[in-house]
């Protein structure tokens, strides 16, 4: 496979007859492609070629295993052509590395799987649920939304779609963000389905295991393959449904060119083999309810009777002018008396208590305390943060301690806290409840599961344990770390983070006295006003609304295009830009995004928006990709990085 965009296109080899029975569509071969011996797969045999001149012969067939389906194959074209990228990019999404000794093993043939009866009675809380189900048992391309109450074992669900849709003879593929909704959901599929039946795909795996469980999917021994974002291109066979869970989830978009996200390309697969398909989650994103709204997709929500009963009560900072008398400085207190009197009763009860700060360490960013400019590292201008009580700061950047702080603008030694950690949010707790165990979960010291028994729980926001009989109380604290992010999708991302949050509590129960969610936050803020309501659904079609109004995805279709202005400004002159395409900037880079490749670190880099209708979205990515690749074939500038539909705009 070559990575260089001009030479994204079939090449004709000839086969030797002793090559000709293994050299079938789909398999690994190694072809000789300008002096050098490449990796490429066979795509087609043919007995003519409009090759003017001499063909080269085929190397080596590397494996008979044919590994890119016609149906893979089909996708990664599909793919690239969504997101102005090279098949080959794709391809090495699609197709795992070769792991010759496992290819080698022989693989269990497919016998017909045992599947436990399902019980729809789970479903059947949700309108249009029982629906949903009883469609995939008669194997109709049923496709819907899937809001997710409170307390729900999502898991047991999604096994029994996979279940019944495995009983009529199909396969289900589903997808998840991390690994431990992978475990979660491959344990209640097993409960469900013979284990042989199903597997699990993620990248911690390793590469043999991972290329076994692949292969199992791909000779068609396995009927149910769970997976990460990757997973979306397994060769599962007739497949009858797919599944995405939580597509707010970052972790669903694919940090490498094309950057597909997975739920695009769970749709895409979905459309391609005419099957249903079912997005689920705790909050809904703008591009779920599009589906919704374009009705590709039918809603499955449940009355509002069933999501009051089942929600925990939320209360925010202001809710009354009783709090505000009460504690006066509630609205400024990172901690006020209102929420630490939640947890010391939910404590009192006996049931634990979640605290969600949006940031792990002890205080990652300072600053100083006269002119409030962040604090820098005078090496490498980094950001500095204290790692430990007592300790000197150091930068997050070049790891360089700086003993002796002094504001660069103003000359002050003294500073303050910006963000508070979740280290410090611990030791903070730890003194204002002596005796009650704090555990800690952030970063790589995740905690999975905590006891029904009094203790605090402080976690960033998908590090949340789960609760035995839920949480009695949950605190969400530095909520403007959150909201006030300049981002597309802070809002939205703010709300899924606290739902997903808040969904660990306990229900309010019959007599108002269940679980609490208390949110330091100004109640009249729309976000926190659908929290509190519980109503995902409404700030979804709020944000779709919004987003169509200024001309922002999922309305429209945007192109960003990061390089140097030169090299920006010519793949725009080469493409073919759709009637009606707006071009917005070139600015800065935004703060926080990555570089492009191949670009020196002292080199300016520019970024430019490219604006058009939806409709005209692959007219768009097509231009884009053929601009690209003249560029490369002419090797006059540096690179140009292409994402369509950035999950983060700036």
């Amino acid at each position: 496979m070559l990575s260089v965009p001009h030479l994204d296109r079939e090449f004709d080899y000839l086969v030797t007859p002793e090559q000709s029975d293994d050299a079938q569509p789909g398999v690994r071969v190694r072809v000789r492609f300008h002096g050098r011996l490449v990796d490429a797969f066979v795509l087609e045999r043919r007995n003519d070629t409009d090759h003017q001149g001499k063909l080269g012969w085929l190397d080596r067939v590397v494996s008979a295993e044919p590994v890119l389906t016609p149906e893979i194959r089909r996708l990664v074209e599909a793919v690239a052509a969504r997101y102005a990228g090279t098949r080959p990019d794709v391809l090495r999404l699609a197709v795992p590395a070769r792991h010759a000794r496992v290819e080698k093993e022989p693989t269990a043939l497919a016998a017909l799987p045992v599947v436990a009866p399902v019980d729809l009675a789970g479903w059947e809380v949700y309108s249009r649920g029982g629906q949903f189900l009883t469609a995939l048992a008669e194997s109709r391309a049923a496709r819907a939304v899937w809001q997710v109450l409170p307390g729900e074992q999502w898991a047991e669900r999604f096994a029994e779609a996979a279940a019944q849709t495995v009983a009529t003879g199909r396969s289900a593929l589903a997808i998840v963000p991390d690994q431990r909704d992978l475990d979660a959901l491959h344990q209640a599929t097993v409960g469900r389905i013979d284990e042989h039946c199903v597997v699990a795909l993620s990248a911690g795996l390793g590469p043999a295991a991972r290329y076994r469980r692949w292969l199992a999917a791909l000779r068609g021994s396995a009927r149910v393959v769970i997976g990460t974002r990757s997973a979306g291109f397994a060769p599962v066979a007739d497949l009858g449904l797919v599944l995405v869970w939580s597509d707010a989830d970052d972790s669903l978009a694919e940090p490498r060119a094309p950057y597909p996200h997975a739920r695009e390309v769970a749709m895409l697969r979905a459309h391609q083999a005419r099957c249903a398909a079912l997005i689920g989650g705790y909050s809904r994103t703008a591009e779920a309810q599009a589906l919704i709204s374009s009705g590709w997709a039918h809603d499955i929500v449940a009355p509002r009777p069933v999501v009051r009963a089942r929600t925990p009560r939320v209360v925010a900072l202001d809710d009354t002018g009783y709090a505000d008398e009460r504690d006066p400085a509630a609205r400024t207190a990172r901690l006020p008396s209102i929420a630490l009197r939640t947890a010391r009763s939910a404590l009192e009860a006996g049931a634990p208590v979640l605290v969600q700060v949006p940031r792990r360490g002890y205080v990652p960013s300072l600053a100083c305390g006269r002119c409030r400019t962040i604090a820098r590292c005078r090496h490498c201008t980094g950001p500095l943060a204290l790692v430990e009580r007592g300790g000197g700061a150091a930068c997050r950047w070049c790891g360089r301690v700086d003993p002796a702080l002094r504001c660069a603008r103003c000359g002050s030694d003294s500073v303050r806290a910006v963000i508070v950690g979740a280290r410090r949010t611990a030791e903070e707790l730890g003194r204002a409840f002596p005796g009650t165990p704090v555990v800690t979960s952030a970063g790589d010291a995740i905690v999975a599961e905590v006891a029904a028994r009094p203790a605090l729980v402080v976690a960033t926001p998908g590090a949340e344990p789960s609760a035995a009989g839920g949480y009695g109380a949950a605190l969400l604290l530095d909520t403007w770390a959150l909201l006030g992010r300049q981002d597309l999708r802070a809002a939205e991302d703010a709300l899924w983070r606290w739902m997903s949050a808040a969904a660990l509590v306990r229900s309010r129960g019959a007599d108002g006295l269940g679980g609490t969610v208390t949110i330091v936050a100004e109640s009249s803020l729309p976000t926190v006003q659908s929290l509190i309501r519980w109503d995902p659904v409404g700030h979804a079609g709020s944000e779709l609304a919004a987003r169509a109004e200024v001309g922002l995805p999922p309305s429209v279709h945007i192109a960003a295009l990061d390089g140097t202005a030169d090299a920006v400004a010519a793949l725009l002159e080469e493409a073919r830009l759709p009637e009606g395409a707006e071009l917005l900037g070139p600015v800065d880079l935004p703060a926080g995004a990555r570089r492009p490749a191949g670009i020196a670190g002292d080199v300016a880099v520019t970024r430019m928006l490219v604006r058009v209708a939806r409709a005209d979205g692959l007219q768009l990515a097509a231009a884009l990709r053929g601009a690209v690749g003249v560029l490369s074939a002419r090797q006059t500038h540096e690179p140009v990085r292409v994402q369509i539909d950035p999950l983060h705009i700036g």
